[in-house]
């Protein structure tokens, strides 16, 4: 879980949701996609791909994690979907956010 406030903008939420995969585990099954690259909060770029028929940001490319593909949650409209493992960016989270007890928070991101 990311509240870092580009995450917010891209979203149009209070915070964005993604699960992160191994590169070489993820295949773009079917359609095509539009990206977009901008920098990070980390100061690394990150670029986006989206859905060309509907705009919905459907995975990204972080520059920082180059083994990982993230995949926005929503994008498997599967409300038992396992829950965030962590939080991160919680500087810019929305105070009236309350987070699970136990959830790792930081305040930045995980590797700073």
């Amino acid at each position: 879980m990311c509240h870092c406030l580009d995450c917010q903008r891209r979203t149009g939420s209070a915070f964005s949701v993604a699960a992160f995969y191994e590169r070489d585990l993820v295949k773009v099954a079917k359609g095509t996609t539009s990206s977009y690259q901008r920098v990070s909060a980390s100061g690394l770029p990150v670029t986006f791909y989206f859905c060309e028929n509907c705009g919905s940001n459907v995975y990204w490319e972080p520059a920082r994690l180059p083994h990982l593909i993230g995949i926005a949650v929503g994008a498997f409209a599967d409300p038992g979907f396992s829950s965030p493992q962590q939080s991160v960016w919680t500087k810019d989270k929305h105070s009236w956010l309350i987070l699970p007890d136990g959830l790792p928070k930081f305040e930045t991101s995980r590797n700073k």
